[in-house]
């Protein structure tokens, strides 16, 4: 099983998620870049944070115009697991594969610091060795995190089931809390939140088995575990 990891100009937390799908998981891993017309063979694709284009215009909004989008669209059409990760979710969210518009915080900072998630969705391929309502500790690094959609948007997201995360506390002016969403079909996941940085004892001062279920959650989908 392959997994790959998507590289735009600015990308800047790829290394971190190679480390935690190879070094950690033992999954074949590997990067595609932006200009790349193809994903190969590749099981599942991780669009990892960053500031792709320094965030110029709008974050993600360029990368929006990579060659690599279609691939990544066909991917999610096809029902492939697909884990947009901050600016990959913002990527997501701008390529209209997700619903939805990341905005700036409403502090107007740039935010970084430990939260704490509540799992609200256990049916996605990133999900589901979590039980529901139970508790990630994560840490969270944006100056656009800000989810947020219409209330018409809002109620079709609640009645399709495609809320994943929300926020244990008031962080940034999200809509109803909203840290995480996937689209219809369940296969794509977006996150402002950092996995990649909360899944190993080591660097988690809380408690990082809750974060690693997501990746063990990806492992079991996708029949490595």
């Amino acid at each position: 099983m392959k997994a790959g990891i998507i590289r735009f100009p600015g990308s800047n937390c790829d290394r971190d998620m190679f480390h935690v799908l190879s070094d950690v998981y033992g999954m074949d891993t590997r990067y595609i870049w932006h200009d790349d017309t193809s994903t190969g063979d590749v099981d599942l694709l991780v669009l990892p944070g960053g500031f792709s284009y320094g965030d110029h215009l709008r974050a993600g909004v360029i990368a929006v115009s990579s060659p690599i989008i279609k691939p990544v669209r066909d991917a999610a059409d096809s029902g492939m697991p697909i884990l947009g990760v901050c600016n990959g979710f913002q990527i997501l969210v701008e390529a209209h594969i997700l619903p939805g518009a990341l905005q700036r915080n409403t502090s107007l900072e740039f935010m970084c610091n430990w939260t704490s998630l509540i799992v609200k969705n256990n049916k996605t391929p990133f999900t589901t060795s979590l039980d529901i309502d139970q508790h990630i500790p994560i840490p969270i690094a944006n100056g656009e995190g800000r989810y947020y959609v219409d209330d018409i948007t809002l109620e079709e997201l609640k009645t399709n089931n495609q809320i994943v995360f929300v926020y244990s506390e008031y962080i940034n002016g999200s809509t109803n809390g909203i840290a995480g969403v996937c689209n219809k079909n369940k296969n794509v996941v977006g996150m402002m939140p950092h996995p990649e940085r909360a899944a190993e004892s080591a660097i988690n001062p809380l408690d990082n088995i809750p974060a690693s279920l997501i990746f063990k959650s990806m492992l079991n989908h996708i029949g490595v575990l």
